[in-house]
């Protein structure tokens, strides 16, 4: 499939079947997310691959959306902040922005894998970090459920391109 029908045939999956997702699935999902481009290649990220089997209660605490461990595998990307680039001039530091690059690469691959995700920001991180037993200096930034998809796509709605692209300037 090439790119555009990728980018198309992915969306934000809320209902997944109980089927597990083979070895081979994830380790290429991870190969991809490993070859993601980060500020500088510092990759400031860790990935945590939660498997949802017996956790379901604790695991809402992070999220507490039925759908959220329905799905076999919840990944958490982690971000570290401290080993990220700093743009010099304002101080901005990317390793939110690593991560971004890091969660899209994730949901593209599994998408092209059959395999459906749903990003989630809206978690607790306090339960996250507490459940997940992150040390300091790592943080929590964004789940994403991952399984086989048991729903369909609703029609994705989207801004036309000219209210979103500006040429040469404002």
């Amino acid at each position: 499939m090439d790119f555009l029908e990728l980018v198309n045939k992915r969306y934000s999956v809320r209902a997944y079947k109980p089927d597990p997702i083979e070895d081979e699935k994830l380790n290429h999902i991870f190969d991809i997310v490993r070859l993601a481009p980060t500020a500088a290649n510092r990759q400031p990220f860790q990935v945590i691959v939660i498997h949802t089997a017996g956790r379901e209660d604790e695991l809402k605490h992070i999220y507490h959306r039925d759908w959220f461990v329905t799905a076999p595998v919840i990944i958490c990307i982690c971000t570290q902040p401290s080993k990220a680039w700093v743009r010099g001039l304002d101080g901005k530091n990317y390793s939110d922005v690593d991560a971004g690059i890091i969660m899209d690469h994730l949901v593209l691959a599994a998408t092209e894998l059959g395999l459906g995700s749903c990003w989630v920001a809206a978690f607790n991180p306090e339960q996250a970090r507490q459940i997940l037993h992150l040390p300091d200096g790592v943080t929590p930034l964004l789940f994403a459920s991952l399984g086989y998809p048991a729903d369909h796509p609703e029609q994705k709605e989207r801004k036309p391109i000219s209210e979103l692209i500006h040429y040469e300037n404002w």
